[in-house]
C-alpha cells in the first residue's frame, strides 16, 4: 500500500551471501536440502490482522510442500519477521533474511511503502520478492507508467495482487454503472497509495460522467474528523470515497454518518477487512474493493480453507491469505523448476535461476490461474465489490476490469 522514499546505498545493500543450500546438508543422493522463504508482514500494530493471516497462509503453503513432497529433495521452512509496517524495518528484515543462503524467496510485504524499501535490496542479492498485497503501480512499473512510459526497474519483485490503475477505476465504475452515484465525495490519507487509488477512482469516475463534489486529505494517524466531516456534509455527495487503510476510515465512516451524511463510504482492498466494522459501528452499507474473487466462492479455494480450518491456526486467514498462499506456491514451484533443470538437486546459483523461473510459473492456484506478465505483475485482474451487511462484507459484484470496463 503507502510508498516512503528509502534511501539506500548500493554498497550497504549487496551481501555475501550467494549460495543457496546448507553447506551441512548435501542436495544430491536422497538427501534433503533445506529451503527457507521468508515472510515480511505487519505482525503487529494496526494492520497485524492482515499480517498474521499472511504469515499463516504462507505457512500453510509450505506444509502442504513439505508433506505432499512437492519438490523431492527439498525441505521448505519459514521464517517470518514483523514490519510493523514501517519501510525501515521492513528493509532491515530484507537484510536479514538476504543474508541468510538458505532463504531463496521472500512473501511480502503487505505496505507499498515497506516494499519500496526491500526492492533494491531483493534486487542486489538476487533475492525473489512477491507481495500479495503490494497495488502500487510504480512498483513494477516505473513511475512514469501513467504516461505510458512502463519499465520494470526490479526483475526480482513480482506480485499476486493487481494494480490501483485497476482497481480504482473499478471503483469508480462500480460506483457510476452499479451504484448510481452522480456525485463523489473523494478523500485520501495523503500516502501513496491512498493517493494512488483516490486519483485514479476520479479519473474512470469523471470519465464516465461522474462529478468530483469535492476532495480532501487528512492524516492516517488521525481519529478526530471534523474539519473534513463539515466539508463533505456541506457538499452533500451521493458517495465518499476513501483512499487508505481501515485503522482510520472505520472511524471517518462513523463521524461522516453522524454528522448527518447518510450515503456510502467506499474505499479499496486497505478497507477490506473484519477490524473496519468492529471500528465503526455504522459501517451498514459501506463499500470496499479487493483483489481477486472471495475465496469462499472459488472452488479453486475449497482445500485451502479446509486446510487451513484444519491446521488451527488462532487468525483468520483475512483479505491476502489466498494470495499469499498463492505467492509462496509460486515460489515453490520456482524452485521445483530449478531442481528438476538441475538434475534433481540445487545449484550454487539457485537465487538466480529461481528469480528467471518465476517469470515462467503458472499454475491454477487458490484465488485462480496464477502466472506473471512482463513486469512481474499478476495476469489475473479480478476484482470484488463487497457491501457490509450486518455486521459482515458480503459480496456484491466481481469482474476482471478489462471485461467490465465498457467505456
Amino acid at each position: 500500500m503507502l510508498i516512503l522514499t528509502t534511501a539506500v546505498t548500493a554498497g550497504a545493500l549487496t551481501l555475501s551471501a550467494c549460495g543457496s543450500r546448507s553447506d551441512d546438508k548435501k542436495s544430491g543422493g536422497g538427501s534433503a536440502a533445506t529451503v527457507v522463504i521468508g515472510v515480511d508482514a505487519p505482525i503487529t500494530g494496526e494492520l497485524s490482522a492482515l499480517g498474521l493471516g499472511m504469515r499463516n497462509s504462507v505457512q500453510l503453503a509450505i506444509d502442504t510442500a513439505n508433506k505432499t513432497s512437492e519438490v523431492k529433495g527439498i525441505t521448505f521452512r519459514l521464517e517470518a519477521l514483523d514490519d510493523k509496517a514501517l519501510p525501515n524495518v521492513g528493509q532491515q528484515n530484507a537484510t536479514k533474511l538476504a543474508g541468510d543462503k538458505d532463504v531463496l524467496g521472500l512473501v511480502g510485504p503487505i505496505n507499498s511503502g515497506v516494499a519500496q524499501s526491500m526492492q533494491q535490496i531483493s534486487q542486489q542479492n538476487g533475492l525473489t520478492l512477491i507481495s500479495p498485497a503490494n497495488t502500487t503501480p510504480d512498483l513494477t512499473q516505473g513511475k512514469d507508467w501513467k504516461q505510458n512510459r512502463r519499465v520494470r526497474q526490479f526483475t526480482t519483485y513480482f506480485r499476486t495482487a493487481t494494480t490501483d490503475e485497476i482497481q480504482g477505476a473499478f471503483d469508480g465504475q462500480y460506483a457510476w454503472e452499479k451504484l448510481k452515484a452522480k456525485t463523489a465525495y473523494v478523500i485520501d490519507d495523503q500516502k501513496t497509495y491512498g493517493v494512488g487509488l483516490a486519483s485514479s477512482f476520479k479519473d474512470q469516475f469523471r470519465k464516465l460522467g461522474g462529478t468530483i463534489a469535492g476532495s480532501e486529505h487528512i492524516s492516517p494517524d488521525d481519529r478526530d474528523f471534523k474539519a473534513v466531516v463539515s466539508k463533505a456534509v456541506a457538499a452533500r455527495p451521493d458517495l465518499v470515497f476513501y483512499g487508505g487503510e481501515y485503522p482510520a476510515s472505520g472511524p471517518l465512516s462513523q463521524q461522516l454518518k453522524d454528522g448527518g451524511l447518510a450515503v456510502p463510504l467506499m474505499g479499496g482492498d486497505g478497507m477490506y477487512s473484519a477490524d473496519y466494522i468492529k471500528l465503526n459501528k455504522k459501517a451498514q452499507g459501506d463499500y470496499a474493493s479487493s483483489i481477486g474473487k472471495p475465496v469462499e466462492q472459488l472452488p479453486s479455494a475449497k482445500k485451502f480453507i479446509a486446510d487451513y480450518k484444519a491446521a488451527h491456526f488462532k487468525e483468520a486467514y483475512e483479505t491476502y491469505g489466498g494470495s499469499a498462499y498463492d505467492a509462496a506456491w509460486s515460489l515453490v514451484q520456482a524452485v521445483k523448476k530449478v531442481v528438476a533443470d538441475n538434475g534433481g538437486t540445487l545449484p550454487a546459483d539457485a537465487r538466480k535461476k529461481v528469480v528467471t523461473a518465476m517469470n515462467k510459473v503458472s499454475f491454477d492456484g487458490v484465488t485462480g490461474p496464477i502466472s506473471y506478465d512482463a513486469y512481474g505483475d499478476t495476469t489475473n485482474t479480478m476484482i470484488t465489490a463487497y457491501q457490509v451487511d450486518k455486521g459482515t462484507w458480503v459480496s456484491r459484484f466481481s469482474a476482471e476490469f478489462k471485461k467490465f470496463d465498457k467505456s
